[in-house]
């Protein structure tokens, strides 16, 4: 009978809600998603236009909020936590 292991990795995700400064189209909420999903560590980025919000979901061993807030002003927005 052959041996079958099991191995379980957890991963423990964290989530931001970063306010988004400057965003007035479809083609921003683009440039932000692309800008916070191409950070390391990041898993689900929803960034929402109404609100001027971004909500990210990310590993905490990987990257933190600095870094997501660079990643958005690097595109030319303002965002803060």
């Amino acid at each position: 009978m052959p041996h079958i292991q099991l191995c379980y990795i957890t991963i423990i995700m964290n989530t931001v809600i970063l306010k988004i400064e400057g965003m007035n189209c479809q083609h921003c909420v683009a440039a932000v998603t692309k800008a916070l999903s191409s950070v390391p560590g990041v898993n689900k980025a929803e960034v929402d236009l109404a609100k001027g919000s971004a909500r990210v979901e990310f590993d905490p061993a990987k990257t933190g909020a600095a870094v997501l807030i660079a990643a958005v002003e690097d595109q030319g927005y303002t965002a803060r936590q």
